[in-house]
């Protein structure tokens, strides 16, 4: 197993169960514990987890948002996927809502130059993407940037998104879950998703597998206002059954 592989498989461990010690990942990985180490600090370095005497703990856990740096060198891959599937989800002409992540700027330098298409987003990364695209007529919502995922938050944000009835949201999200739906750690930024929701006549959710079966500090909506979910095929066959009888179509890219 590569390093990059061992990396991901530590740090999947690790939000599924709270916390991993260096003495069972080097059994589980057949590797030394001095390896495990050295992949323990390559993931604190990336601000993925937070060291610990032994061990380590995922940053989620201690209530520690990644920047979106550091998110988007994680499962770049299935990010990739999720985003060119998602294309499907478009209107052929129309209006749709791009909200901040990672997997929803790949989504934007995706967007088709075959159709005219209204984007409104409260997202700094995606309007740079958009802005001078041909077809696209841009609308970027003001508010207060926060720096870790440079979106729009706010009462500014929150007036404007009143005035809009989109044909599709397409959302990131941090947890989705049958219990606790959609959630991201900030609540300033949840009551922002939740108005991309109620502006939209369909919503669709992107999430990676790590975000599916977790929940957030903050919650958005729950499974039964979405419409899809599009996730990868890393996801567990038992969650997407069990999300798709709460409500949502899953689509597995």
């Amino acid at each position: 197993m590569y390093a990059p592989e061992r990396h991901q498989q530590i740090l999947a461990w690790a939000r599924q169960r709270g916390r991993v010690d260096v003495t069972s990942l080097a059994a589980e990985l057949d590797v030394t514990a001095e390896t495990v180490r050295r992949d323990l600090t390559a993931l604190e370095r990336h601000g993925l987890v937070r060291r610990v005497h032994g061990g380590a703990i995922p940053v989620e856990r201690l209530g520690i948002e990644p920047g979106i740096a550091d998110r988007e060198r994680v499962l770049s891959g299935e990010k990739e996927r999720i985003a060119k599937t998602a294309l499907e989800e478009l209107p052929e002409g129309g209006a749709v809502i791009l909200d901040a992540g990672t997997t929803t700027v790949r989504l934007a330098e995706m967007l088709p130059t075959d159709r005219e298409l209204t984007v409104v987003t409260h997202a700094l990364p995606v309007a740079t993407v958009l802005a001078t695209r041909p077809g696209i007529t841009l609308h970027l919502v003001g508010g207060t940037v926060r720096g870790r995922t440079l979106a729009a938050v706010g009462t500014w944000a929150e007036r404007a998104l009143q005035d809009i009835h989109a044909d599709v949201a397409i959302l990131g999200t941090n947890g989705l879950s049958v219990e606790h739906g959609v959630t991201t750690p900030d609540l300033a930024e949840a009551a922002v998703k939740r108005m991309l929701v109620q502006a939209a006549r369909r919503t669709v959710v992107l999430a990676d597998h790590t975000k599916i079966g977790r929940s957030e500090f903050a919650r958005v909506a729950a499974l039964s206002e979405v419409d899809t979910v599009v996730t990868d095929d890393g996801v567990d066959g038992d969650l997407v059954d069990e999300i798709e009888a709460a409500g949502p179509r899953v689509v597995r890219a």
